[in-house]
């Protein structure tokens, strides 16, 4: 009788391998790290603390930086504002003339003042002021801003058109026919309006 044998059929079983570890049980001690692993361990650490202190200086410099956009922001918008005002609210200073109908400078400035004329009977119309003269009809005056000219030649430049209440309007003798400021028109020195003849 032949005897049945399996062991060609199956490997042979594989020895343990050396250094390794089947189970543990609860009571088996963790070896203690070696010196290479304890020092790998603190140059992790220390690595990333520092990467942690990178962290906070760059997320502290870009908070100031924001800071410094919004603070020079709010600089730069507040210089302009106040720029804004001040070119605003500039008085400046403006001569006028007083002309006949035919832009001729004429010698007596009251002929441009509306009290002046309304108290000799005159009216004032369409930015003129008409005075009567005497045998009847009326000659008409108005302030001539800005231009430059003799008596008894034709005004050279300026503007017919009352400047801004923000402008200091006065004549060649020193009457002060407007006086400027923020939007607020003054009175004339005879006591009419800020824009006596121009208006």
């Amino acid at each position: 009788m032949t005897q049945d044998n399996n062991t060609g059929d199956q490997p042979p079983p594989e020895p343990p391998k050396r250094g390794s570890m089947r189970f543990q049980d609860s009571n088996t001690q963790p070896r203690q790290p070696s010196l290479a692993e304890q020092r790998a361990r603190q140059q992790a650490l220390a690595q990333e603390e520092r990467d942690e202190e990178l962290a906070r200086q760059s997320d502290a410099k870009a908070a100031t930086r924001r800071k410094i956009l919004i603070g020079s922001g709010v600089t730069v918008g507040l210089v302009g504002l106040v720029a804004t005002f001040y070119t605003v609210a500039k008085t400046e200073n403006v001569t006028a003339v007083c002309t006949d109908k035919d832009g001729v400078v004429v010698q007596n400035d009251d002929y441009c003042d509306d009290n002046y004329v309304t108290s000799h009977g005159g009216y004032h119309s369409g930015g003129f002021l008409f005075l009567p003269i005497p045998g009847g009809g009326y000659n008409s005056y108005r302030y001539n801003y800005g231009g430059t000219g003799v008596v008894g030649q034709r005004v050279a430049g300026g503007s017919y058109d009352p400047p801004s209440a923000r402008t200091n309007v006065t004549t060649k003798s020193g009457k002060s026919v407007q006086r400027g400021g923020f939007g607020i028109s003054g009175k004339s020195g005879s006591g009419g309006s800020g824009k006596s003849g121009g208006s």
